[in-house]
């Protein structure tokens, strides 16, 4: 990046009681945000208070990864909430990850919504200016956090109209389309095998921009970058994400 220092950002606190998802103890050393399941599409009250004990033990800024009420679907569901619904849903989860954060000595500083709601968040002009109306109006500031996108100036105008602070992200190991979008999981090369993953990762950190499936060139305001510990070989890719980034 350009005069600042890319952030790493990953899911956590994803296990449900027996079923384990991810290799949190294993991430957690590599990267500076942690975005926490608050319980409605992963994690339980047992499993965030051990995720929030390693972030605290490594010293990784904690934010909020709310979803729908969607604990089947693991939150890949979209579901028709009226306003009110969505509102009330976000503040729970919210506030259910930053009242366990303060036991730990931790304070919650940012929101990065959780699969279908982000995806639907980014498509949706009318759930995005909800869920910014949802987050503003917690009782305290906290940061919004969502895809950069060629539409990211406008969107942060529309979260400064609500005093609400925004910080943007890419996605390490996905492919962009044309228009800035994810491509669809569903199309040839939507995910970047390592070797193409760094070759973004490196490009980001060189100029700020990604090339699309369609080999244009696209400047993306880029503060955080997500990455994925899913398993042993995405941690050995964070592990050289953080490399190549300490690097620049």
């Amino acid at each position: 990046m350009t005069g600042r220092t890319m952030l790493l950002n990953c899911d956590l606190g994803e296990s449900y009681g027996n079923w384990i998802m991810g290799m949190d103890a294993e991430v957690m050393p590599h990267i500076d945000q942690a975005n926490i399941a608050c319980g409605f599409h992963a994690g339980e009250p047992v499993t965030i208070d051990k995720t929030l004990a390693l972030a605290a033990r490594h010293g990784v800024s904690i934010g909020a990864h709310p979803a729908y009420p969607d604990l089947v679907g693991f939150g890949r569901r979209s579901m028709n909430l009226s306003d009110e619904e969505l509102a009330s849903t976000l503040r729970y989860q919210i506030a259910a990850l930053d009242g366990m954060a303060r036991c730990h000595g931790l304070e919650l500083t940012y929101v990065k919504p959780h699969g279908a709601l982000y995806n639907d968040m980014m498509a949706s002009e009318h759930l995005r200016e909800q869920l910014m109306h949802a987050v503003a109006g917690y009782h305290r500031p906290l940061t919004l956090m969502l895809q950069a996108t060629p539409a990211a100036a406008t969107h942060r105008e529309q979260a400064a109209a609500l005093g609400l602070a925004v910080m943007f992200e890419a996605f390490a190991d996905r492919c962009y389309d044309d228009d800035g979008s994810l491509l669809a999981r569903s199309k040839a090369g939507a995910v970047h095998d390592r070797v193409r993953m760094l070759a973004q990762v490196g490009q980001l950190c060189s100029d700020s921009s990604i090339t699309t499936i369609g080999g244009h060139r696209l400047v993306l305001p880029v503060d955080t970058l997500c990455v994925h510990g899913d398993n042993l070989e995405s941690v050995r890719a964070i592990e050289a994400i953080r490399a190549l980034i300490n690097e620049t």
